[in-house]
């Protein structure tokens, strides 16, 4: 029997990862923290920081644009990281939901590009 429960704005997710999505929104990786406290945190749309959906937690999500962003260490660049995050990203796909990603030297090293490509998810007349 599946442990998933419907979550606001109907996506499924896994009660048994609310305690563990708490403590990584207490202790966010530097470029997650990076991200959040210099550009989402204001953000247009609401953001959400450790999110379960299904049973994952995605780094930060937006359900009026259902955009989930990841930021990826280095155990997502293992042969066994790449194909956990290729199923893991079908599946959020399958709930209609737009997965970005990028690495931590990323959001560290070109920060303003990284801005820029997740502001280009904004639509000209955002949902509110």
């Amino acid at each position: 029997m599946s442990k998933l429960k419907q979550g606001r704005y109907f996506l499924p997710y896994n009660p048994e990862l609310v305690e563990r999505a708490k403590e990584m929104r207490k202790n966010p990786t530097p470029a997650e923290r990076k991200l959040w406290q210099e550009y989402l945190r204001q953000f247009p749309l609401k953001i959400w920081r450790q999110k379960p959906i299904d049973n994952f937690i995605v780094d930060f999500y937006c359900p009026k644009l259902k955009l989930a962003i990841e930021v990826d260490g280095e155990s997502h660049f293992t042969e066994e990281g790449i194909a956990y995050d290729r199923h893991r990203t079908q599946i959020l796909e399958g709930y209609g939901l737009e997965v970005v990603r990028f690495t931590n030297d990323e959001v560290i090293k070109c920060f303003d590009g990284v801005c820029q490509r997740i502001a280009g998810f904004i639509p000209p007349n955002p949902p509110l």
